[in-house]
């Protein structure tokens, strides 16, 4: 068995809106299940059904998605001996540390959310104003994806790369929270796998109920084959030659075939094969991987009694971890029994901590930027892209050294400043220079 300083742990939520599809079953269930079987892996898998309230208000919707899903997990052999698995409404201690994260998160960082800033840029687009139709639940998303992660204190947070400013942000919040209140949380880290295939749709497009694409990963084998059979491809007639590149469906099949069956495949494509009989030869593939799975998943379906009595065993499992550690966040903010007095000492080490800080980090659109935070995770000082990551290191060596004079020779290469914005960046720098010196 491995030693506890050996074990990883992961953690990995699956939001309640909809019905599982051959593309998450290929692009998350399928792998993160054999991942989670490794002896050097602690898992924690949950229900984002909070995650869920922001998107979708039909309640029956979100009740049959958990349950769909829930079962979906099990069918594929997820094993809840094993991991821990539940629903994330029924542990209330994530809702808390939500709050206790937002406290300490400066709204410039919850600003720059990727899902927040799109719809305010639908709303410009439209001549809408910037905030119509945004909730407080839509803003405050990454706090609790934030508070979800750090709450099990996870190493890594398997995600796609459009979900990577997330663990970012949760970093930077369990950053901020340790600089006020000690070492506390882990800060985790993205797990974005190369090798876990990006499913196609029936149209082409990426599979995505957004889109109306999908193949539901549970279909009756009837309905399975018919779905496949209108998989879009082109006008090539039987005997033509035909491109595996940019083909759906040769795409599909590569994601459940091995390696000989999908040369055959490829091969049967240069030599002319009928689409019909390729779609044939697709369905049959996945029909076999999936077939036993679903009459496990019907069985579940079947039993939602069961799957409750699962979700509830896991969510014990996971409280008596989150439990005490609530408990322990809450003392370290002063919420206590008024009978215990806190040592100034401690409260002095406390004050110490809290410092300004920068982070480097690269956008998608390939240049290299920084930002300057006070303690609470305030933006204070936010850069335009540099062309390398040493430019922008070298940058910061600048304000670091001689905070006005490099604060004015850089202002093209800042975002600009009001003069209360200017003195508390020049004070915040003057502060962190004195801890670097201490």
């Amino acid at each position: 068995m491995p030693s506890p300083a050996t074990v990883t742990r992961f953690l990995t939520g699956i939001t309640t809106t909809g019905t599982p599809h051959l593309g998450n079953y290929v692009g998350s269930v399928r792998h993160s299940v054999r991942f989670s079987q490794r002896p050097d892996v602690q898992s924690y898998y949950f229900l984002a059904d909070y995650h869920a309230l922001i998107k979708c208000d039909e309640p029956a919707r979100i009740q049959r998605s958990t349950l769909e899903i829930a079962a979906t997990w099990l069918a594929c052999g997820l094993d809840p001996e094993r991991v821990t698995f539940y629903r994330q409404s029924d542990i209330p201690e994530i809702p808390e540390l939500t709050w206790f994260l937002s406290c300490v998160t400066g709204k410039g960082v919850l600003n720059r959310a990727h899902a927040y800033k799109a719809a305010v840029d639908r709303n410009h687009a439209a001549g809408s104003d910037p905030d119509a139709d945004v909730t407080v639940g839509l803003f405050m998303y990454p706090a609790l994806m934030a508070a979800d992660i750090l709450l099990f204190n996870a190493h890594k947070v398997p995600v796609g790369r459009d979900q990577v400013q997330h663990i970012e942000m949760a970093r930077d919040m369990g950053n901020s929270f340790n600089h006020l209140y000690g070492e506390h949380f882990t800060l985790p880290e993205a797990e974005i796998d190369e090798a876990v295939a990006l499913l196609p749709g029936l149209d082409g497009r990426k599979m995505s109920k957004s889109y109306g694409n999908t193949i539901p990963l549970f279909t009756p084998r009837a309905q399975l084959q018919k779905l496949i059979g209108s998989i879009t491809t082109d006008s090539r007639a039987p005997g033509e030659p035909k491109d595996t590149e940019g083909s759906a469906l040769f795409q599909i099949y590569q994601a459940f075939a091995d390696a000989p069956e999908t040369e055959a495949l490829r091969k049967a494509y240069a030599e002319g094969i009928a689409w019909g009989d390729a779609k044939q030869l697709l369905f049959e593939r996945i029909d076999r991987e999936i077939a036993p799975l679903r009459a496990r998943y019907d069985a579940l379906m079947a039993e939602p009694a069961q799957i409750e009595r699962i979700l509830v065993a896991g969510a014990e499992k996971a409280r008596a971890l989150s439990q005490p550690f609530m408990g322990r966040l809450r003392h370290a903010v002063g919420l206590r029994n008024l009978a215990d007095q806190p040592a100034a000492a401690s409260m002095g080490k406390a004050a110490r901590a809290a410092k300004p800080s920068f982070k480097q980090y690269r956008e998608k659109d390939g240049r290299f930027y920084f930002k300057l935070q006070d303690a609470k995770g305030a933006l204070l000082l936010q850069s335009l892209g540099f062309a390398s990551p040493q430019e922008a290191g070298r940058a910061i060596g600048q304000l670091q050294q001689q905070p006005a004079a490099a604060l004015e020779s850089l202002a093209s290469q800042l975002e600009a400043l009001d003069n209360a914005g200017l003195r508390a960046a020049i004070e915040a720098l003057e502060n962190l220079a004195e801890a670097s010196g201490e």
